[in-house]
């Protein structure tokens, strides 16, 4: 085992703090010891106001970004669908974890009010536009909190079900409770994934953090994550991405959507491995954009 002590930085929620330490086991396997300096973010003191009503992208990251040149800390964990497409000048994604179930959940009251027209919690305009193009005539209202208060929030209120990231369902093991995989609803891009963040300048800690890199998880959150930046959707734009690989080829399917849900351009494609993740990425925008994509975004711009 290394004396080196390899400082973590994550945020200050359960979930968070569960997957610095899934990192620091990974650092464990490899030999070197850890510690994890929790932080709070902005988008943990503001738990009212929808997220894609802050104007800015970055909310959950900033902080951990700030304590990273700051060499408060050695490396920062994410959520790296949380992650803005561009990065801050001195930092790069040092590894990204094995993914975790990419796609999203409702958790419900109960079957019989499942099929019935109600209220949907969710914060996200991705989830929000694709439950109404397919279900029109639920409401959705904005919902935030940790996974915790919002399963609380549903059992304490009038929503018939919220809408929440698998991967975070199954990584705070919660049991007891009634859900639906939405394998229909395109995730967002890198959903599931954890990223670690690292200075670029340091060398020793990025050669550490190639031990636990999985090799195609990042090859396919790159491609996402490109797709994402060229159609100029931030974190918070109803714009989805999943890509997987099989044998030489990564598939990918991908949607842009209007607020409402009433308008989408969808594209399914596969390429071989062999090419530039971020190259594919690109290709596939571009081609969204051309099919219409481009109208939708517009369309977006003016309204949020």
């Amino acid at each position: 085992m290394s004396k080196y002590n390899i400082r973590i930085g994550t945020r200050k929620s359960k979930l968070a703090l569960l997957q610095a330490k899934t990192v620091a086991e990974k650092l464990k396997e490899i030999g070197f010891q850890s510690s994890i300096i929790s932080i709070k973010s902005e988008g943990d003191i503001n738990l009212t106001q929808p997220l894609y009503s802050f104007g800015i992208q970055g909310i959950f990251t900033k902080a951990l970004d700030s304590s990273l040149i700051n060499q408060k800390i050695d490396i920062a964990v994410h959520s790296l669908k949380d992650v803005p497409t561009s990065i801050p000048s001195g930092i790069i994604l040092g590894a990204v974890l094995k993914r975790g179930d990419p796609f999203d959940t409702i958790v419900y009251k109960n079957t019989e009010d499942y099929n019935k027209k109600g209220l949907i919690g969710t914060g996200s305009l991705r989830r929000k536009a694709q439950w109404l193009k397919k279900y029109p005539s639920d409401k959705i209202e904005s919902v935030r909190g940790n996974i915790q208060t919002r399963i609380k929030k549903l059992n304490n209120s009038k929503y018939k079900g919220i809408i929440i990231a698998k991967a975070a369902i199954d990584r705070l093991s919660i049991k007891n409770i009634q859900l639906k995989k939405l394998d229909w609803m395109i995730p967002a891009p890198a959903q599931g994934a954890i990223g670690i963040a690292c200075l670029k300048k340091d060398k020793f800690i990025r050669k550490i953090l190639s031990n636990i890199n999985c090799v195609n998880t990042e090859f396919c959150t790159k491609l996402e994550r490109e797709f994402l930046r060229i159609l100029e959707g931030g974190c918070s734009a109803p714009i989805g991405g999943i890509s997987r690989i099989e044998k030489n080829y990564v598939h990918f399917h991908g949607g842009i959507f209007s607020l409402d849900g009433k308008v989408s351009e969808l594209c399914t494609d596969k390429f071989i491995i062999d090419e530039n993740p971020i190259s594919i990425g690109k290709i596939i925008a571009n081609k969204l954009l051309e099919k219409g994509g481009d109208k939708i975004i517009s369309s977006i711009k003016n309204k949020i």
